[in-house]
């Protein structure tokens, strides 16, 4: 048997969904690290809201299965969500109760929990001083807010997070992107799904590209969404500037074309693409994005 990654919080395995004729969610294999914040980056139906919904036990796969702490969600789902906590899109709210009487009803229907929690959470996505207001007074923003002090009432060590910024205008977008990287900054491990690139540059660690219900690619934020710039440019001496620019740690890749070089790279990094070649006495010719 296979040794289980401690690491791995999230995992899913050929994780299959189909609806008649229709296949919702495709052979899906990701995996979500602990203590870090994962981005679900893709369009509108692609599948996002369905994996989350197999995650949470809420449908049943077609095919393959969900592991979370290393627990097979098939046999041991209730052990593993005691430990989870969710916002799926479409939360419901009532409407006529306050932001605290929220937090108690829904406190009341798990294990409950202190006061005294409810006043850290409410203070902690920002709701202190409106947690007295009935929630039909707040913003979608404030309720998306509540949403998140609700999930985290029981301290779960996972978040899992359908769309938690749809609907939301520029400010509530940047208070709830600042709510997620500060629970990232305190350990906590976040699934986060988005059809916006920018949330996902902003505030995650790792990212996964679905579309169509396949998982395109995963990894690291910081080069994966990256990968599609590319600067190209002509140099006196290609030999050596293809050596150099291998060694730059921002570079994802070079491909040489005659005396043309295709640089895989931030394109506001040319300046210092450029820097770096003429220490080594060797000097650009042309430099320009790469259009390809």
């Amino acid at each position: 048997m296979a040794a289980v990654d401690s690491d791995v919080i999230l995992r899913t395995v050929g994780l299959t969904k189909r609806y008649g004729r229709l296949t919702a969610l495709d052979d899906l294999d990701l995996e979500v690290r602990r203590g870090r914040v994962y981005g679900f980056l893709g369009p509108n139906g692609a599948g996002k809201t369905t994996a989350i919904s197999l995650m949470l036990g809420l449908v049943r796969p077609s095919g393959g299965h969900v592991e979370i702490f290393g627990l097979d969600c098939r046999t041991h789902l209730s052990e593993a969500l005691h430990r989870t906590g969710a916002i799926l899109e479409g939360q419901a709210y009532y409407p006529l109760l306050s932001g605290r009487e929220n937090l108690r009803v829904w406190s009341a229907l798990s294990d409950g929990v202190a006061e005294q929690r409810m006043d850290q959470m409410l203070d902690l996505v920002g709701l202190g001083s409106r947690s007295g207001d009935k929630v039909r007074t707040y913003s979608q923003g404030m309720k998306q807010r509540l949403g998140l002090a609700a999930a985290l009432l029981h301290d779960p060590e996972l978040l899992v997070l359908d769309e938690p910024t749809n609907g939301l205008d520029p400010a509530g977008m940047r208070e709830f992107r600042d709510l997620i990287k500060e629970l990232g900054r305190r350990g906590k491990t976040v699934f986060v799904s988005s059809h916006l690139l920018s949330e996902v540059e902003q505030m995650c660690d790792d990212v996964g590209i679905v579309k169509g219900g396949h998982l395109l690619t995963q990894g690291p934020v910081a080069t994966l969404l990256r990968r599609g710039e590319a600067l190209e440019m002509q140099v006196t001496d290609p030999d050596r500037a293809v050596q150099v620019l291998q060694g730059l740690p921002w570079v994802n890749g070079v491909k040489r074309e005659d005396r043309r070089l295709i640089v895989e790279a931030p394109r506001e990094r040319a300046a210092e693409l450029s820097r770096a070649l003429a220490e080594q006495q060797i000097y650009l010719a042309e430099l320009r994005p790469h259009e390809g």
